[in-house]
């Protein structure tokens, strides 16, 4: 029995006096009680080991009382199960020193059990509901097979992601063989998840927003709608897109439970572009907490009165900043906690 159900019972679609809060990157680097344990482990031995991503996972929980908790892991262990070597590299972030160029170099990438290479994240699930007692709900997630594709291709963050487009445009049977495989241990993955304890999956396609509309809906969504129709009834899930609100309309007639969005959709804009009841989540870009608690209550409360406080949970449009002060992600949090609707 989960004590704080409110981020449930609004994915069920369940009228609520406020919405529920979370917060992207949530878990992690902000946090001084993070970074004493970066200190002393390298970022892959802190994803690895479920005693340091369990304790990783609950400390935002221990400070904050938010109505969510989300694993603390990494999208880019996927590939690492799949064969393919990923490094991350102190100021630069994940390298991947083999990147995938041709049809030939899919021929090392295996489709994993994943009980076996990513076993340690399950068992991360189960050791953070049981420090969690039943306080909140827990979060799984993973990428979407398109945003793995860049980096695995690319070889390495960009902004563009040029290689990852020349990849799909000039070898489309590579291309889509790798998102085949992508998708296949994707679902299987998070299947994991859900049978270790996870309570609710999210669906990141933070690089969605490079491609054009008609090639998202050849490398990327597919992809996506086929991971959320094999879940769809195990638990809730949540698609996030960044930059993809020209897709709103397909995330709108999916199965996913909420659509998350990012700053550069109003969110007035995003209501009109979905059914009435349809739970969206987001969308304040996280540079407003590098502000100051006046301004980002006013945000806040401007932010909920534009999506409405039903069918709505509070996030940011991206994930948290390194440098946030404390005082201002509580402002935030309180913000929303402190939320009294005129009727319910």
């Amino acid at each position: 029995m989960i004590k704080n159900d409110l981020f449930l019972r609004v994915l069920n679609g369940e009228a609520t006096s406020r919405p529920p809060v979370w917060m992207m990157r949530q878990a992690g680097r902000y946090l001084p009680e993070y970074i004493k344990i970066r200190e002393k482990y390298d970022f892959f031995t802190r994803c690895q080991t479920p005693e340091l991503a369990s304790e990783i996972t609950i400390q935002p929980i221990r400070r904050y009382g938010m109505d969510a908790a989300i694993l603390f892991s990494d999208i880019l262990v996927i590939p690492q199960a799949m064969n393919i070597e990923v490094q991350m590299v102190p100021n630069v972030g994940p390298v991947i020193p083999n990147p995938v160029r041709s049809l030939k170099d899919l021929d090392q990438v295996i489709i994993p059990e994943v009980n076996e290479s990513l076993g340690y994240v399950f068992d991360a699930i189960k050791m953070t509901k049981e420090k969690l007692e039943g306080q909140v709900p827990l979060i799984g997630f993973a990428g979407s097979p398109w945003t793995l594709l860049c980096y695995i291709v690319q070889g390495r963050g960009s902004k563009v992601f040029e290689l990852a487009k020349q990849f799909c445009f000039n070898e489309p049977e590579a291309a889509h063989l790798l998102l085949d495989k992508l998708t296949e241990t994707t679902i299987e993955y998070l299947k994991g998840k859900i049978k270790a304890g996870a309570d609710v999956i999210q669906l990141f396609d933070s690089w969605g927003g490079i491609l054009s509309p008609e090639d998202y809906l050849k490398y990327s969504w597919p992809y996506l709608n086929r991971i959320i129709d094999a879940l769809e009834d195990q638990v809730p899930v949540i698609m996030y897109g960044k930059g993809c609100w020209f897709a709103m309309n397909e995330f709108n007639k999916s199965k996913a439970s909420a659509i998350g969005i990012d700053w550069t959709c109003a969110p007035k804009t995003a209501r009109s572009l979905v059914d009435s009841k349809r739970v969206l989540q987001g969308n304040l870009d996280p540079s407003y907490l590098l502000s100051n608690p006046t301004l980002i209550t006013n945000k806040v409360n401007q932010m909920i009165g534009e999506f409405g406080h039903q069918h709505y949970i509070v996030n940011l449009g991206h994930g948290i900043t390194p440098k946030t002060p404390l005082d201002n992600v509580k402002a935030f949090f309180d913000t929303v906690k402190n939320y009294q609707a005129l009727e319910v």
